[in-house]
């Protein structure tokens, strides 16, 4: 087994991405495999038959497949940032809306936002425009929840990124680009401004990068490098 800790991970999956923030904000070095979703690798099917990414490996056997899990533990074994400092009562009430389980969260609208034709058994496109609509305006809640936040900060709960900010951005930037002309002129400024910053931000610029495809016998590549 690696002296490293070993994460799947897929670039462009918000899951993902929230994972490895937390990995390069502690500072902890792992063994990065990048997949493609089509042809997940068998070794990561066997230490984790839900078949999602996110998934580490720890040294001493471990597994966590949950996005949020990787990125408490690895806060946990190290804060620089003071990420972790935020109400976590209010943390939590945030960040459980990008848990797709419950049809009121953000995450089950954003899915059908994006991807309406996975939702919609009529395939005529104005069925579909339809239910994108009906999801867009649902999840628009829970960015105006957002809007009201940074009225006060200049980030979701204060004025330095907290663990709210870095697991929920990926998600909001999903939704931003699933439809970018409404999303330029909405009127959202504190939130568009919010995820700019984030975007623009060495963290999502370093764990945004392209990593090349993992393939069994390949030299191991570490992240953050």
């Amino acid at each position: 087994m690696s002296d490293l800790p070993i994460l799947y991970s897929f670039r462009r999956c918000p899951y993902a991405m929230r994972a490895r923030i937390g990995l390069l904000e502690a500072n902890i070095k792992v063994e990065l495999r990048e997949i493609i979703l089509r042809d997940k690798p068998q070794h990561m099917l066997e230490l984790s038959p839900k078949a999602t990414v996110p998934v580490l490996l720890l040294p001493n056997g471990t597994v966590i497949d949950e996005s949020l899990d990787i990125l408490l533990w690895a806060l946990n074994q190290n804060d620089p940032n003071k990420l972790l400092t935020a109400d976590p009562k209010t943390t939590n009430k945030l960040i459980e809306q990008t848990d797709s389980s419950k049809d009121s969260h953000f995450k089950h609208h954003l899915d059908r936002y994006k991807y309406a034709t996975r939702y919609n058994n009529d395939d005529t496109q104005t069925s579909q425009q339809t239910t994108a609509l009906t999801a867009r305006i649902a999840a628009e809640t829970f960015i105006q929840t957002l809007e009201t936040l940074l009225t006060d900060h200049q980030f979701l709960l204060a004025n330095n990124p907290t663990l709210a900010d870095y697991a929920i951005a990926p998600f909001v930037r999903q939704f931003a680009n699933s439809g970018r002309e409404w999303w330029n002129a909405a009127p959202y400024p504190n939130t568009q401004k919010w995820l700019e910053a984030f975007i623009a931000s060495p963290t999502f610029q370093t764990i945004f990068q392209k990593f090349p495809l993992w393939q069994p016998g390949n030299s191991p590549l570490h992240f953050p490098t």
